[in-house]
């Protein structure tokens, strides 16, 4: 077996913003980089690359252009770092355990008999471990803003409407089961609703419905809510959601995306 490798740019290195923009470009070639025996970690705060020495030569030039990066080498160091980064040591919010479901998400694509394979899923094993044993917990996560927001907007026992969630990934996931159940019921706000129905069917504890952008904003809606949970939006897809929830005048909109995606909104 070859010498495994790391190759890694993060917040700590250049901007946020630059590093999420970075992130959402680099993603879809994780099942390319799969293929070949590279684990692809993306995050709003990392990229990473992870395998044997051959497999990354020259992967510098596709998936760091624009960018320094740090090299790590050999498995106990691979190891600790995945491990540190599955606790929420390296995470802005210190403690947050979603991002151990994104390396488990990560490494999925991978054949589960390569080195890189179980060497990550023991680190992430390890890091959830030393979390909960050093109590190392996040004093809010993502569902904990949500919820204090709609504490905030809805006072005086004021019942909200509808939660509408524009993203269906494993964020969107966590604030359904987290917040959803306040709300009289729940709109999965989607591109391609068939393709999503189709992987929601394991999620036997999610019942909501699911809209078009287009398809929202048809009356004004002040008791609802929207959040929005991903980052994958173009600029197309950028106005015609930022068109909808004119038209729909929310109570408030929670994005929690890593690049914003009402930022160009007057």
């Amino acid at each position: 077996m070859s010498e495994l490798l790391g190759l890694y740019v993060d917040h700590q290195m250049t901007s946020p913003f630059a590093m999420a923009q970075h992130s959402a470009k680099i993603k879809p070639i994780a099942n390319d980089l799969a293929r070949s025996g590279v684990l692809l970690v993306t995050t709003c705060l990392r990229v990473e690359v992870y395998g044997e020495e051959p497999a990354l030569r020259n992967i510098d030039s596709t998936v760091f252009t624009g960018f320094s990066f740090e090299s790590i080498e050999g498995t106990d160091a691979i190891a600790q770092r995945l491990a540190e980064i599955a606790s929420g040591a390296h995470s802005q919010i210190l403690g947050e355990n979603y991002i151990s479901d994104q390396l488990a998400k990560a490494i999925e694509l991978l054949d589960p008999n390569l080195p890189i394979f179980q060497i990550a899923r023991l680190a992430i094993d390890v890091g959830r471990a030393s979390r909960e044993r050093q109590r190392f917990t996040a004093p809010f996560n993502y569902d904990q803003i949500v919820r204090d927001i709609i504490a905030d907007r809805f006072q005086n026992a004021e019942l909200p409407d509808r939660l509408y969630m524009i993203g269906a990934g494993m964020l969107g996931r966590e604030l359904r089961s987290g917040v959803g159940e306040r709300f009289r019921s729940m709109v999965i706000v989607t591109r391609n609703p068939k393709n999503l129905r189709r992987r929601l069917r394991p999620w036997t504890d999610i019942d909501v419905a699911l809209m078009r952008p287009a398809e929202i904003g048809h009356a004004r809606e002040p008791r609802s809510i929207v959040v929005i949970a991903t980052a994958d939006v173009n600029d197309e897809y950028q106005t015609i959601l930022q068109d909808a929830l004119l038209r729909l005048e929310p109570r408030t909109i929670v994005d929690l995306s890593s690049i914003p995606v009402l930022s160009n909104t007057a």
